[in-house]
């Protein structure tokens, strides 16, 4: 979603270039326009953040719940499958939307990782 958000930000800015002849009042637009895309983006990140942190699993676990998952279906896909496929026929799995959120949730671990070993990281 803020992706999403931040994708929107350079077109909206491109129509209010050839709707509004102003250009005082179009960079003013422009720039509470950003302003809200920020707010929005910030408001997602606290709301993430809270999520993570809560003791529930039905609430803070399904990010590694993914993860196992993706784990798990790379795991059958790349090694049980072509073994049980040697004696009996299993369904094939369709690895592209698998492999797409599993190297995202690596590189973001990783990412971390690396902040983490640089001292950049902020721990509360």
């Amino acid at each position: 979603m803020l992706a999403a958000i931040s994708a929107l930000i350079g077109p909206v800015s491109a129509i209010l270039d050839k709707v509004i002849p102003d250009k005082d009042l179009r960079e003013k637009l422009s720039h509470e326009i950003a302003t809200m895309a920020d707010k929005q983006m910030s408001a997602q990140i606290e709301v993430n953040k809270v999520e993570a942190a809560h003791k529930s699993l039905f609430v803070a676990g399904w990010r590694p719940a993914i993860g196992w998952i993706c784990g798990f279906a790379l795991l059958y896909s790349t090694i049980i499958s072509p073994i049980l496929g040697i004696w009996f026929t299993v369904p094939v799995v369709d690895t592209s939307l698998l492999t797409t959120v599993l190297m995202g949730m690596l590189g973001l671990g990783a990412m971390r990782t690396f902040e983490k070993t640089k001292g950049v990281s902020r721990e509360k």
